[in-house]
């Protein structure tokens, strides 16, 4: 699957609908950015069940700053409308493929408890 450009007005339908979502936060000026979009390119092509998703952090600066986007390239992750991942730096391939398969295993039910727990006792602490 080709990868898909977001923008503020497509981002947020395309990462809460259900199944894995990659967004890649990049800049046309990043040397990191351009040497990773290679690799997340023929990484999307053998994975047509997931969306590959990328922001231009110099397009789309208020979609980079809600995410607090401060160092590109940025890989998010999102599984049913949760994001699951988020970290700066180019991956090589092999470490992208892993982390797929490890948002492909993650039991999302358990997810949702440990997010509502966390959620819980922030507010009781607040």
């Amino acid at each position: 699957m080709a990868t898909v450009e977001l923008t503020a007005e497509n981002f947020e339908e395309t990462v809460s609908g259900s199944g894995i979502t990659l967004v890649d936060f990049w800049a046309a000026w990043c040397g990191p950015c351009r040497m990773f979009g290679p690799v997340y390119d023929r990484v999307s092509q053998r994975h047509e069940d997931i969306v590959f998703g990328k922001v231009d952090t110099e397009a789309q600066p208020d979609l980079a700053g809600a995410f607090n986007i401060t160092s590109i390239p940025t890989l998010m992750i999102a599984r049913d409308g949760v994001v699951v991942y988020a970290q700066a730096g180019a991956l090589p391939e092999q470490a992208l493929e892993e982390l797929i398969g490890k948002a492909r295993e993650l039991d999302m039910d358990e997810v949702r408890r440990q997010i509502e727990a966390q959620d819980s006792a922030q507010s009781k602490g607040a």
